[in-house]
């Protein structure tokens, strides 16, 4: 008889925890141990169109980083986005979605364990019966979640959850902890949540590379033209932003307390831009669509740093970007080796593996 597969389902307190990233260093350790394992993402948010139809670009991603066969990416069943959100509302979609879940999933290839990743919250998708509960109870799940640290805090989002999700709660991933609180967590959160029956799984220290963002995102996100260092925009790597306003002194200064900066100045400040150049920039911004003298753009291509030229104002441009940097997202393939590494480190597969019934010596 085939095997029936375990289903652990990774949600989160709220959107941008650290899902795909638990997911992606997860599914390696898995692998590692010898699972067999499908991956799938049943409410989409990132949607692109490929060779005609739909995919989920996290699904897409993180099949190819695992090398995972097409059999074992699960389908997603639905864009949660304004349109799908609407036509709901009008009843124009009455498309029983809990239903062809369990029925799509049922057809997977027999596999060890199938990881489901959820939506942004707890609650996203209950329109269509499709939240982080339901989507648990339809293909009996076990559920891992994800909780941004933000201060002692999410002690009280961690225990509501536990309340509601009830014995399926796995365990807690932590992440994003900056250096100074490590100790705090270790020492007065993790043996609180244990004392309340929820299991601490993984504590991820703040990494600076899994919070950066490549220059091509950047490019995208500003609809950006790039005058030079086209070659490097998937290998410069964005951890801070940097306004070049000020005089030039100033800004010498400025810059050089900044690491793996990029720098938004006006296509006519030409002493800032020279500035920045010769501190940790990772990339020229610049507004107003001037462009750069002849000597600022051949010391660019010397220095391997990509100038951008938006057709924007600095506080449209810095929005932007700060927008950007807090929805990172680990495409960028030089992150798939640091996540494996974190998740290493500071994640307990195999208490995750034994919780599941599915202890490495029986696999």
């Amino acid at each position: 008889m085939p095997k029936s597969p375990k289903y652990l389902l990774v949600g989160s307190t709220e959107a941008y925890s650290g899902k795909s990233t638990t997911v992606l260093g997860l599914s390696h350790q898995l692998i590692q141990k010898g699972l067999d394992i499908a991956y799938g993402k049943p409410l989409g948010t990132c949607l692109s169109e490929s060779e005609g139809s739909l995919v989920e670009e996290d699904v897409e991603f993180i099949g190819s980083s695992l090398n995972l066969s097409a059999s074992s990416k699960a389908p997603t069943l639905i864009a949660l986005d304004e349109l799908a959100i609407q036509k709901r509302l009008l009843g124009e979609d009455q498309l029983n979605y809990k239903q062809s879940f369990i029925e799509q999933y049922s057809q997977l290839p027999a596999k060890d364990l199938v990881l489901l990743e959820g939506a942004g919250s707890l609650d996203e998708g209950c329109l269509f019966d499709m939240s982080l509960l339901s989507i648990a109870e339809a293909v009996d799940a076990k559920v891992l979640l994800v909780c941004r640290y933000t201060s002692l805090l999410i002690v009280e989002s961690l225990k509501s959850a536990k309340e509601r999700i009830g014995n399926r709660l796995i365990g807690v991933v932590i992440n994003d902890i900056p250096l100074s609180q490590l100790e705090v967590v270790e020492k007065t959160l993790r043996p609180y949540l244990e004392s309340i029956a929820i299991p601490v799984l993984g504590i991820l220290p703040k990494n600076n590379l899994l919070r950066s963002v490549s220059v091509r995102e950047l490019v995208n996100q500003l609809n950006a033209q790039v005058l030079c260092g086209n070659g490097r925009l998937d290998l410069m790597m964005v951890e801070s932003l940097a306004i070049g306003a000020m005089n030039v002194n100033s800004a010498v200064k400025y810059f050089r307390k900044r690491h793996n900066m990029a720098v938004v100045t006006g296509g006519d400040r030409v002493e800032i831009q020279q500035a920045a150049l010769e501190t940790s920039t990772q990339c020229l911004i610049l507004t107003g669509q001037l462009p750069p003298p002849a000597f600022i753009l051949n010391r660019a291509e010397e220095l391997e740093i990509p100038i951008l030229s938006v057709d924007l104002d600095t506080l449209t441009t810095v929005e932007i970007v700060d927008k950007t940097f807090g929805q990172v997202r680990v495409h960028e393939p030089i992150k798939v080796n640091c996540i494996r590494e974190l998740m290493a480190q500071n994640f307990d597969a195999d208490r995750l593996l034994s919780s599941l019934g599915l202890t490495p010596a029986a696999v």
